[in-house]
């Protein structure tokens, strides 16, 4: 007997209703999860991914076995369908589940249980699938699906879209409280903590998709920055100082994106590139200057003293 057929009926007290979805991107192949609710820290019960394997959301009476289990199960060499079939088929309390996944190859599969509370429905197309149950009307997953297949950009673009349709379409009957994205990378690299692309949780908010869709961003601008870092350590250095700007430029809000970016003109003996970066950061925050002095000792900074003077006279 396999582990999920053993799985116990859950407390009626997870209530994940809401709506979401699943979907791998034909051009890149990474595949992702997101969903939102009038359910506090939804992504902890919903969202599920790994690369190379598949995605997959579980909720209304939600088990969150489907979520592991279901990759197992993908990862092992069954299509989603067939993990979807065997998990539902396991579970005594399948009329209460609804249940999403997509697997590496974009098969895709999606159950709604009878029980599910109005109104409640799925739609599936070309490597995705739209669900939603307790909501305002039936409109809401049409108008995902519709989103996702019109909204062009990356992944991560094209499912807040779907959840910003659903919620103009009605959205979940009883409000908003909490979202998520997952997203992972179409193939596994064999470095987990590599192979996730996106992984964001708006666990309490008054408009949670409108907050995902700025943490989304806040990510791109740090994933510039990162991508920063990787180009100078390959010695690309005028491509690296283009993310930093870029970076810097997305979020004008953080003093640490242009912080750093001042640090890398400086360290590469262009001072008179990093001043009025500096003098724009100390002003909002004097105590950049301080850390500044303690990045020579840690090897981040090169130690010249007239230089480091030179610097800290814009912070007096």
């Amino acid at each position: 007997m396999s582990d999920y057929d053993n799985r116990k009926f859950p407390h009626p007290s997870q209530l994940a209703h809401t709506f979401s979805i699943v979907a791998r991107d034909s051009a890149s192949g990474a595949m992702g999860v997101a969903v939102q609710s009038h359910w506090f820290s939804v992504g902890s019960l919903v969202t599920w991914a790994e690369a190379g394997v598949g995605a997959v959301a579980t909720q209304a009476v939600v088990e969150p076995s489907y979520g592991p289990l279901g990759l197992t199960l993908m990862r092992g060499g069954k299509p989603a369908p067939e993990a979807l079939k065997a998990l539902v088929t396991a579970d005594e309390g399948r009329e209460l589940r609804q249940v999403a996944m997509v697997d590496a190859q974009g098969r895709v599969a999606a159950h709604t249980g009878a029980r599910c509370i109005a109104d409640a429905g799925h739609e599936t197309g070309a490597g995705f699938s739209v669900q939603a149950n307790m909501m305002a009307g039936p409109e809401v997953w049409p108008a995902m699906a519709h989103a996702y297949r019109e909204t062009e950009g990356d992944l991560a673009e094209r499912l807040l879209a779907a959840l910003e349709a659903g919620q103009a379409a009605g959205g979940d009957i009883r409000g908003r409280q909490s979202a998520a994205i997952l997203v992972v990378n179409g193939v596994c690299t064999g470095r987990p903590w590599a192979d996730v692309v996106m992984e964001l949780r708006v666990e309490d908010h008054a408009a949670p998709i409108r907050e995902l869709r700025r943490l989304v961003h806040l990510h791109r601008a740090y994933r510039r920055m990162n991508r920063g870092d990787e180009l100078l350590g390959a010695g690309q250095t005028e491509e690296a100082l283009r993310e930093y700007r870029a970076a810097a430029e997305m979020a004008p809000h953080i003093e640490e994106l242009p912080f750093w970016h001042a640090v890398t003109l400086a360290d590469l003996e262009r001072v008179d590139e990093a001043l009025p970066i500096f003098r724009a950061v100390f002003a909002r925050n004097p105590d950049w200057a301080t850390l500044l002095t303690r990045l020579p000792p840690a090897g981040l900074l090169r130690d010249d003293p007239q230089m480091l003077d030179r610097i800290l006279t814009l912070a007096s």
